[in-house]
C-alpha cells in the first residue's frame, strides 16, 4: 500500500485531514472518490453543499504552512497513512488516521509494540506492576506504548525508558500534558518517541482522548489494563483494541477496590488474565499476522459524479444515533452501493451524518 509522496501531496493530505467534518472515514472515502487529496479538497465546498449546508471550513496554504513549519521547529515528522514510514500495526486498523506527527525516532514505531494502560489514581502496588511489566516487555524486544497520564500510563513508560517508549498524546505532538510530566515527557522523546494526529501548538480537549486511545490500541499487538474503574477511558482504549482484533489482557485485583472493578469486568468478559509478561508473551505468540489492508485502501472505484438528492434525503431520514451499517442502508434503500456511500459522504461533510469505523453511520 506504501506510496511516496511529494512535498506538494503531502501538503494536500494535511490540508484534507484539516478540513471541517472530514474525519479518518471521510478521507478514506474522498481519496477513493478523487483519486488524489488535491481534487478532494477542492471538490469539498460542492459536496458540502449538496449535502444540505451552504460551505465547509477548508484550511488555506498558509494554515498548513504555519502547521508544517511548527512541525519542523520541534523536530517532529509528519507522516500520511500511504507512506513506508507509516507504522505497519496502525497502518491495519480500519481506518487509520491520515497523518500524524511523530517527534523522537519514527523507526521505533515498527517494532512491535504492547500497550499498557490503566488508572490515573493508581495504587502504588499497580504502578509497581507496570513499571515492572513494562522493563521485562522491553528487555523482550517490545516496544512499550502509553498515554503519558498520570498512574499507571507514567509507570510503564518510566519502565520501558531503558529499551524504548512510545506516548500517544491527545494534543499536540508538544502538548505536555499533565505539566509535572515535562522531564519524562523529554525522557520519553529521547527514548523512543511522541506520536499525535493533532497540529503542534493544540491544547488537548474531552474529544481528543477517545481518539487518542485508538492510536494507543492501533499501534499495538496487545493491550494490558492494570488498575481501571468501570468508568475508565482505559476500558475505551480496551475496547477498541477488541475491535481492532487485538489481544486484550487485564491483571485481577482486589474486589474491594474500585480500581480493580473495570479489569475484573475485562476478565469477565473474556480478557486473558495478566500476571506478568510471561502472559503477554504467550498472547502473542498465539495471534496470526495483523490484517493487511488491500493493495491500497486510499484507492478505489470512482464513485458518481453526483449522488441523487432524493437519495440523499432518504439516507439522512434512515439516521439516528444509534449506529447502522452502510449495507444495511444499502438494502434499505435499494440503490447501488457507491450512490449510496458518495451520499453519505456529502451529508458527514454537511454535518448531517458521521462515518464511523468498521463501516457504520449515525445521524451527527
Amino acid at each position: 500500500m506504501s506510496r511516496a509522496l511529494s512535498e506538494a501531496e503531502r501538503g494536500d493530505w494535511l490540508r484534507l485531514a484539516r478540513s471541517e467534518n472530514v474525519g479518518p472515514v471521510t478521507f478514506r472515502e474522498l481519496i477513493r472518490r478523487y483519486g488524489s487529496a488535491g481534487q478532494a479538497v477542492a471538490a469539498l465546498p460542492e459536496l458540502a453543499r449538496r449535502g444540505g449546508r451552504s460551505g465547509v471550513r477548508v484550511p488555506g496554504a498558509t494554515e498548513i504552512g504555519r502547521e508544517l513549519a511548527a512541525g519542523e521547529a520541534l523536530g517532529a515528522r509528519l507522516v500520511c497513512a500511504c507512506e513506508p514510514a507509516f507504522p505497519p500495526a496502525l497502518a491495519a486498523i480500519d481506518p487509520p488516521p491520515p497523518v500524524i506527527w511523530v517527534r523522537g525516532e519514527p523507526e521505533a514505531l515498527a517494532r512491535p509494540a504492547v500497550a499498557i494502560v490503566g488508572a490515573r489514581v493508581a495504587s502504588a502496588a499497580g504502578q509497581r506492576f507496570a513499571r515492572g511489566l513494562a522493563a521485562e516487555l522491553g528487555q523482550a524486544g517490545l516496544l512499550v506504548v502509553s498515554g503519558m497520564a498520570r498512574g499507571i500510563d507514567a509507570a510503564a513508560h518510566e519502565g520501558a525508558l531503558p529499551t524504548g517508549t512510545a506516548a500517544v498524546l491527545a494534543g499536540g505532538v508538544d502538548d505536555v500534558y499533565p505539566p509535572e510530566h515535562r522531564v519524562l515527557y523529554e525522557r520519553i522523546r529521547q527514548a523512543g518517541c511522541v506520536v499525535s494526529e493533532n497540529e503542534p501548538g493544540r491544547a488537548a480537549t474531552a474529544r481528543d482522548f477517545p481518539r487518542r486511545n485508538r492510536i494507543i490500541s492501533g499501534l499495538s499487538r496487545a493491550v494490558v489494563v492494570v488498575e481501571a474503574e468501570m468508568r475508565s477511558g482505559s476500558l475505551i482504549t480496551a475496547r477498541l483494541a477488541a475491535e481492532q482484533g487485538r489481544e486484550v489482557l487485564a491483571v485481577p485485583g482486589s474486589p474491594l477496590d474500585p480500581r480493580a472493578k473495570g479489569a475484573n469486568d475485562l476478565i469477565r468478559q473474556g480478557a486473558a488474565i495478566c500476571e506478568g509478561a510471561e502472559d503477554v508473551l504467550r498472547a502473542l505468540e498465539g495471534l496470526g499476522a495483523l490484517r493487511e489492508p488491500g493493495p491500497d485502501p486510499f484507492r478505489g472505484d470512482p464513485a458518481p459524479a453526483e449522488a441523487d438528492p432524493g437519495l440523499r434525503e432518504r439516507l439522512a431520514g434512515l439516521l439516528s444515533p444509534t449506529p447502522v451499517s452502510r449495507d444495511e442502508l444499502v438494502r434499505a434503500t435499494g440503490a447501488p452501493a457507491a450512490a449510496v456511500f458518495a451520499a453519505l459522504v456529502e451529508l458527514s461533510l454537511a454535518g448531517r451524518a458521521e462515518l464511523l469505523a468498521g463501516g457504520m453511520v449515525e445521524a451527527a
